[in-house]
Formats: structure tokens, sequence, C-alpha cells
């Protein structure tokens, strides 16, 4: 009896070990999530560069895999050389992945928004501001003007509305952003440039008709630099940004219900 009443105490203070440190644990994800403060001291653990290096590389071999099945006429609807992202081999939905990859890498090293709320209204505010002025600018895309120009620096502009919220999140996603249109620049301007001028055919060099006769050169300035670094850019930082505040904010709540679960058993062990 002496012997069975000490296996049953030794059990009991394994458990109640156990569950203090799944407790303990749970409370630093959670503050971690939740309620850290954007410091050169959290910062110092998350190098951008290493955060983004393997997604901008999946991302490059995404941009390469639709280089090659244009040029190959591979089958619609995962291949298009239609602009824009008409594909499903694309790159443009990789943010909505990406995005709460970064949230969550830099919310579990101690460098989440200040309060969730906050992120979670001015990503989506941002979010708002950028589907606004992209519609607009898509109106006058047909005779691109001055007045397009300013549009789609104005959705540059709401990419960067949920960063005031999240500082390094929005650092992350604009490194990202330019890691992954910097190639496809690159192969835009080859294309263009592909066959004396008439392009690849794919939809890297697609113009619109009034540029049709144009050189190389004015195709690149007019139909690719601009909306690359702007429109693109912002497309990342909006839509990257949404998802990763979600992503992080329901990680926070499910820490919050393991961490009241883990009281509630730590007490009983008491």
């Amino acid at each position: 009896m002496i012997h069975d009443k000490s296996s049953v105490l030794d059990r009991a203070a394994v458990d109640a070990t156990e569950s203090k440190r799944k407790h303990e644990e749970c409370v630093v994800f959670s503050q971690r999530i939740g309620h850290a403060e954007a410091s050169m001291a959290d910062t110092r653990f998350v190098s951008v560069r290493s955060l983004i290096a393997v997604p901008a590389l999946i991302t490059l071999g995404v941009t390469i895999l639709r280089l090659v099945g244009e040029l190959q006429h591979w089958p619609a609807p995962f291949f298009s050389t239609e602009g824009g992202g008409a594909a499903i081999i694309g790159i443009a939905w990789l943010p909505i992945i990406f995005g709460p990859y970064f949230g969550l890498k830099l919310a579990r090293a101690g460098d989440g928004p200040s309060s969730t709320g906050k992120a979670i209204g001015f990503s989506f505010v941002g979010l708002a501001v950028y589907f606004i002025f992209l519609m607009w600018a898509e109106s006058t895309f047909e005779r691109p003007s001055i007045l397009t120009l300013i549009l789609l620096l104005v959705t540059l502009a709401a990419g960067f509305i949920p960063r005031m919220a999240w500082r390094s999140l929005g650092n992350t996603l604009l490194a990202y952003a330019f890691a992954a249109r910097i190639p496809v620049l690159i192969v835009m301007f080859l294309a263009l440039r592909g066959n004396g001028g008439k392009g690849w055919g794919t939809h890297y060099d697609a113009v619109i008709p009034q540029l049709a006769q144009a050189s190389p050169a004015k195709k690149f300035l007019i139909e690719a630099l601009p909306p690359q670094v702007t429109m693109w850019i912002g497309w990342t930082l909006a839509v990257g940004s949404v998802v990763g505040v979600i992503v992080a904010a329901v990680a926070y709540a499910v820490s919050m219900n393991v961490l009241g679960r883990e009281k509630q058993a730590t007490r009983a062990a008491a």
C-alpha cells in the first residue's frame, strides 16, 4: 500500500511538472504572438535576409517554371500567356502562403505587433485602399497616362498602411516583394527584346495594342517597370499582411485556449 501510494505521488509529481512546463511554453508563445514589442533587442534575432531566402528561391522557381510552360505552350489554366496573374502557376498567389509564414516566424521570435487588433484593422484598411485604386487604375490601362502612374503609386502606398501596425512584417514582405519582382523584370526585359523585338509570345512580353510597334525599351518602361514596382509590390504587402496577421491572431487565440486548459490541469494536479 505504501509502495502504491508512493508510485501515485511520483506520477502526480511528474504530471504536475510536465503540465507546468507546457504552461510556461504556452505563456511565452502567447506573449510573443500578441504582446511583443518591436525593438532592436527583438529584431536582432530575426534576419530578414534569412527569413526570405527560401521563399525567394521558391518564387524564382515558379517564375522560371511559368516561363518554360508558356514557351512550351503547356495547358491552361495552369499556364497562360495573358498578362497579370491569370495562370494558376504564377507568383501572384504566393503572398497568401508566405504572409502567414513570415508572420508566425516573426511572432514566435518575439517580434509580433504591439496590438493584434490594430494590426488586423490596418491590414484590412490597406487592402481596401489597394483594391479601390487598383480598379481605378485598371480602367486607364488601355490609354495609360500620368493618372495611371499616380494611381499605381497609390496602390504601392496602400501596401505600407499595415506596416504602421506591424513594422517587422511589413519590412519582411517588402524585402520579399523586391526579391520576387526583380527577376520578373529581368525576364520581361529579355522577353520584350526577343525575336528581334517581337517578343517571345509569353505574358512577360504582352503589351497593349497601342504599343505593339513600339521599341522594346518603350514597352519595358511603360508596360513592365511601372506595374512591377508599384501595384505588384503593393499587392504583396497588402495581401501578405492580411493573411499574415490573421494567421498570427488565430495562433494567439489557440495558444490562449491551451493556456487556459493548462492552468486548469495545473490547479487540478496541485
